[in-house]
């Protein structure tokens, strides 16, 4: 009744867009999917890590160039098969292809605590800790802009750290000998979900970058 196979990444942002919190695309790098009937009914996606210094700071320099972020999990409302099977598929498919640190994130603002990733055996690494961040008077992110057209700044949220390792068992071992955060135990909490559709929004500070 179920398939489960790679999709390609244009069609995982097509069905993502209008349906996860954040209303932003994803770096979609390796995209994943459940199909029921011929439709697309869940998707997940892994991409690299815009910050290089998250990419290094996991496992260090020496894997840098091996992790991949696990940056959109979405399907549709009707759709109640276990995500923990795409997840599962997902990275048993990934490892086919080489050797991964998975990096996960749970927004706290979502009231996210991240069960999906405790389920399927990721290790708990601490929450993030809570920011601001610069934009655009529009509210959008802005990285790469220059201070005259910066006009607040925006809370990033805390969030709970997950990371994986898949491929070989060598490597997995390596990985973890050089994993440069805590293991912590699992948090718990309830977790609510969002209605389709909603976004995140931004909380604007209103003071001006400085």
């Amino acid at each position: 009744m179920f398939e489960y196979k790679q999709i390609t990444n244009s069609e995982a942002i097509k069905f993502i867009l209008p349906r996860h919190y954040s209303g932003r695309k994803p770096n979609a790098q390796h995209s994943f999917g459940v199909f029921k009937n011929g439709e697309l009914k869940a998707c997940v996606t892994f991409g690299v890590p815009a910050s290089n210094h998250l990419c290094r700071g996991i496992c260090g320099e020496q894997h840098k160039k091996q992790v991949l972020e696990l940056n959109r999990l979405c399907r549709t409302d009707d759709f109640s098969e276990p995500l923990s099977k795409l997840i599962g598929f997902a990275l048993r498919e990934l490892g086919k292809i080489g050797n991964f640190v998975i990096i996960a994130y749970s927004d706290t603002a979502m009231h996210h605590i991240g069960y999906i990733y405790q389920a399927t055996n990721f290790l708990y690494l601490g929450k993030t800790k809570s920011r601001t961040d610069k934009c655009y008077g529009n509210g959008r992110h802005a990285r790469h802009a220059t201070s005259a057209n910066e006009v607040y700044r925006v809370i990033r949220s805390s969030k709970h750290r997950y990371v994986t390792f898949i491929g070989r068992r060598k490597f997995k071992k390596e990985a973890l000998k050089n994993l440069k955060y805590k293991i912590s135990p699992y948090p718990k909490g309830e977790s609510r979900k969002y209605k389709l559709g909603t976004f995140l929004k931004d909380e604007i500070v209103g003071l001006p970058y400085l």
